[in-house]
C-alpha cells in the first residue's frame, strides 16, 4: 500500500490539470480526495508494517540495466513515519488552501506533483531513484512560490532553487564517487552501505553529502533560503516547506551520508554538532527580534530543525531517534503555526506586521484563531503533553551524551524559544495596547474561520497531541529500524 501513496500523488496531479479551470470546485474536490487517499494508504501501509522486519522491499523492477539503476521501494520504521507525516501534511495543506481560485487546477497539480515526489524520496532503496525524486520534489516549490507566492516572491523562489541545485550538485558528486570508489554494479542503497570506504574517502565525501542534503534541512549558515521562502510562499508551501520538504533534507542526511559513510561521521561529529546548535541558538534570537509575523515562525524552523540536525550529530540511538521523532513532530507543529499565520490571519488582516496586529484585537475577533496558536505555541515550545516534548528530550539526552556542552546550549536555544513565543503571541492577539494608526489602516470585519481551516487545524492538533500522550505509536516503528542490516557499519562507528 505504501507504493500507492506515490502514484496516487502523481496521479491526482494530472487529474487535478485535466481539470476545467473555470470549476474550482472541481479541483479542489479532485485535490481533497487525492489527498485523502494517499494518507489512508499511509496508514493501512503502517498498521501492515512489521518494525521487526526491518527493511522491507515493496518493489524491485530493472529500470536502466546498463547502470544498474533500478525503480526499487522500500520501506522501515523511519521511512513509514515520514510517510504518514507527508499524508498529513497533503491533507492539511489542501484543506488550507480551500480560498485557492487562481488556476486552482495548476496550483494543486504542482502541489501533488512535489507531494509525490516527497513520498517517492521516503520509499526509495536505489540510490539514483532517490535522487530524482528528490529534484522532482524541489521543482515544484519554484513554481508554486513564484506564481502563488506574496512578499518578494521572486526573489525567494529563486532563492530557494538556488540554494537547493547547490546542494543537489553536491550530493551528485559524493553519489557519484561513492558508485566510482564502491566498484559495484548497481545503486542499491544497502549494497552501498555495506561497502567499507576507505577513511580518506570518507573524509571528505561525508560532508560533501552531509552538507548538501542539510542546506535543505537549514543548516546554518546556509539558512537564509527558509525564512525568506516561508515569508513568500502560499499558506500551503509554507506548510509543505517547512513539514516535509525540510524534511528531505535531515533524512537525507540520515539515509544517505551517516549510512554510507560513517566513518565520516564520527570525523566530524563535534563539528556538525556546533552548526547545529548555533542553528538552534542562532534561530531562536532571531525570532525574537522579527516584527514580520511569518518571520519569526520562519526563524523557528530553523531552530527546530537545528534539534534534528544535532539528534543525528550524537552517534546514539536515543538521539537518532529522537531527531527522527522531532521530523514528525516538527512537521505538524510547523504547519499549524504557518496555517495560522498565513491563512488565518494575514489572508483576512492583510499585514504580518506585529505593530500593525497588535492593535487589532484579534482574539475577539477570531477566537479560534487565537486558541489554535496557543495551542501550536504551547506545542512548538515543548510542553509536556504535545510531541515535541518528547522528541527534544530525546534528542537533549542524546546529545548530554555525547557532548554535554553543547547539550546545555540547545537547552538555552530552547528557554530562547518559550520567550519568543509567548511574545508573539501576547502581542499578536492578546495585547490590551491602543491600536496604532497603522492598525486602523487595517481594520475591517473578518471573515469567519472556515469550516476547511478547522478541520485542518483539528487534524495537526490531534496528531501532535496523540504523539505527545503516547509516543510510542512511532518510537515502536523508529528504534527497530536502527537494527537493520542498512545502519550496521554505523553502529559499529558508534559502538553500538
Amino acid at each position: 500500500m505504501l507504493a500507492w501513496t506515490i502514484y496516487l500523488s502523481f496521479a491526482g496531479a494530472l487529474a487535478c490539470l485535466l481539470t476545467p479551470r473555470d470549476n474550482p470546485r472541481a479541483t479542489r474536490a479532485v485535490a481533497f480526495g487525492t489527498a485523502l487517499a494517499g494518507l489512508m494508504c499511509a496508514l493501512i501501509g503502517a498498521m501492515q508494517f512489521k518494525p521487526e522486519n526491518g527493511l522491507e522491499v515493496i518493489t524491485n523492477v530493472r529500470w536502466i540495466p546498463a547502470l544498474g539503476i533500478d525503480f526499487s521501494l522500500a520501506a522501515d520504521g523511519i521511512s513509514v513515519t515520514l510517510v504518514l507525516l507527508t499524508g498529513i501534511a497533503a491533507v492539511a495543506g489542501v484543506l488550507f488552501s480551500w480560498n485557492v481560485e487562481r488556476r486552482t487546477n495548476e496550483f494543486f497539480a504542482f502541489f501533488f506533483a512535489l507531494i509525490g515526489g516527497v513520498y517517492g524520496v521516503f520509499l526509495s532503496l536505489d540510490l539514483f531513484l532517490l535522487f530524482v525524486f528528490y529534484e522532482i520534489a524541489i521543482v515544484p516549490k519554484y513554481f508554486l512560490i513564484a506564481i502563488w507566492g506574496s512578499t518578494r516572491r521572486d526573489y525567494a523562489a529563486m532563492k530557494l532553487a538556488l540554494y537547493s541545485f547547490i546542494g543537489s550538485g553536491m550530493v551528485l558528486i559524493g553519489m557519484l564517487a561513492a558508485y566510482a570508489v564502491s566498484g559495484h554494479t548497481s545503486f542499491d542503497l544497502q549494497a552501498l552501505a555495506q561497502h567499507s570506504f576507505a577513511p580518506e574517502f570518507q573524509r571528505w565525501a561525508f560532508p560533501l553529502v552531509f552538507v548538501g542534503f542539510a542546506i535543505l534541512a537549514g543548516i546554518w549558515p546556509f539558512h537564509t533560503w527558509a525564512p525568506t521562502g516561508h515569508s513568500a510562499a502560499p499558506t500551503a508551501a509554507s506548510m509543505l516547506l517547512a513539514g516535509v520538504v525540510m524534511k528531505l533534507g535531515a533524512y537525507g542526511c540520515l539515509r544517505v551520508a551517516m549510512t554510507l559513510f560513517p566513518e565520516g561521521l564520527k570525523m566530524w561529529q563535534h563539528e556538525l554538532a556546533a552548526l547545529a546548535v548555533t542553528g538552534i541558538v542562532y534561530g531562536a534570537l532571531v525570532a525574537l527580534v522579527q516584527k514580520d509575523f511569518k518571520f519569526v515562525i520562519g526563524y523557528s524552523s530553523v531552530s527546530h530543525m537545528g534539534f534534528v540536525l544535532l539528534g543525528l550529530a550524537t552517534l546514539n540511538e536515543v538521539g537518532w531517534s529522537g531527531a527522527v521523532l522531532q521530523m514528525f513532530s516538527h512537521g505538524v507543529i510547523a504547519g499549524l503555526l504557518f496555517a495560522v499565520v498565513g491563512r488565518m490571519v494575514y489572508d483576512r488582516a492583510h499585514t504580518r506586521e506585529l505593530d500593525a496586529l497588535e492593535g487589532m484585537g484579534l482574539a475577539r475577533k477570531m477566537p479560534f484563531a487565537a486558541v489554535t496558536f496557543v495551542i501550536a505555541g504551547f506545542a512548538s515550545m515543548g510542553m509536556p503533553g504535545f510531541s515535541g516534548f518528547i522528541a527534544e528530550l530525546q534528542v537533549l539526552i542524546g546529545a548530554w551524551q555525547a557532548f554535554p556542552k553543547l547539550a546545555l546550549l540547545a537547552g538555552v536555544g530552547i528557554v530562547i524559544g518559550v520567550v519568543y513565543t509567548l511574545k508573539t503571541t501576547a502581542q499578536v492577539f492578546f495585547s490590551d495596547k491602543p491600536a496604532s494608526a497603522e492598525a486602523h489602516d487595517h481594520d475591517h470585519p473578518l471573515d469567519p474561520i472556515s469550516v476547511p481551516e478547522r478541520l485542518g487545524a483539528a487534524l495537526l492538533i490531534f496528531c501532535t497531541v496523540v504523539i505527545g500522550l503516547h509516543p510510542r505509536l512511532l518510537l515502536d516503528l523508529i528504534v527497530p529500524s536502527f537494527k537493520s542490516p542498512l545502519f550496521d557499519g554505523l553502529r559499529k562507528v558508534a559502538g553500538l
